[in-house]
């Protein structure tokens, strides 16, 4: 059995303590394809590093996060792009980018601004975008729509909102619905929602460190707890853990290209 964990941060601070044991044990639970979304421009060279040391598993992304957006935010993305002009590295994806209204709106119209400039670079590139929506979910769809016409591929990380709402990222044909540790909360909401979704637009992730699954919710999340994650859409879609994992992990190829 094979897992995609298609959102971690396994390059972050929390891990430099027991890195090494982290990502044995994640192997050992066959979550062995790991896909790593960037910051800014100060987590890219952990990233990398954390991709040197095991190629065949660490998959990076290139993006400028909406958190980090600013009023230098041109001159943060060009220090970002940078490194994909090295062509030193294989980037999956462009993220995770997006909007991000949750603790402060000051700089809203400059991730709108952003996320549209890194939307263009994706389509420029033949990439796919991991986007990042916290209470913007009207925006965010939004400008995604602007590029219906366009080849624009991608997933919608972390995502626990509505059926409604997995409806109108389902009508957007070519987009998937990252499930994490939202789905084992008691009241998260996606039980009522993840039966009713083909499992042709789920994909799998843990966001590590963040939003650890039951039982470890609240302490530090890992990509071993993909499994935590498979087995509960394995229940709500009444299947087994390896037809999950097969489906998912096919739909994270579809999305990235390996």
């Amino acid at each position: 059995m094979i897992l995609a964990d298609t959102h971690t941060h396994l390059y972050a601070k929390e891990f430099n303590e027991d890195r090494a044991q982290v990502m044995s044990h994640s192997f050992q639970e066959g979550v062995s394809r790991l896909f790593l979304p960037n910051i800014d421009y100060s987590s890219m060279e952990n990233m990398l590093e954390l991709v040197k040391q095991y190629p065949e598993n660490c998959f990076p992304m290139l993006g400028l996060h909406p958190c980090s957006i600013k009023l230098d935010y041109e001159a943060e993305w060009e220090s970002v792009r940078e490194y994909f002009n090295r062509k030193e590295t294989k980037y999956y994806a462009v993220g995770e980018i997006g909007l991000d209204f949750y603790w402060d709106t000051t700089f809203a119209e400059q991730q709108k601004i952003a996320f549209r400039k890194q939307i263009d670079f994706a389509l420029q590139e033949g990439l796919p975008i991991i986007i990042h929506v916290r209470k913007a979910w009207k925006e965010t769809l939004e400008i995604v729509q602007e590029y219906a016409d366009k080849d624009l591929r991608g997933i919608f990380h972390c995502f626990s909102g509505s059926l409604e709402e997995a409806k109108q990222v389902m009508s957007l044909k070519k987009f998937k619905l990252g499930i994490g540790g939202v789905v084992t909360f008691k009241n998260g909401g996606l039980s009522e929602v993840v039966p009713h979704i083909p499992m042709e637009y789920l994909v799998l992730e843990t966001d590590a460190p963040y939003l650890a699954p039951v039982p470890h919710r609240g302490k530090r999340n890992e990509s071993s707890y993909l499994t935590l994650i498979a087995q509960k859409v394995a229940e709500l879609k009444n299947c087994s853990i390896e037809e999950v994992a097969e489906q998912t992990t096919q739909n994270s190829i579809n999305v990235f290209g390996r």
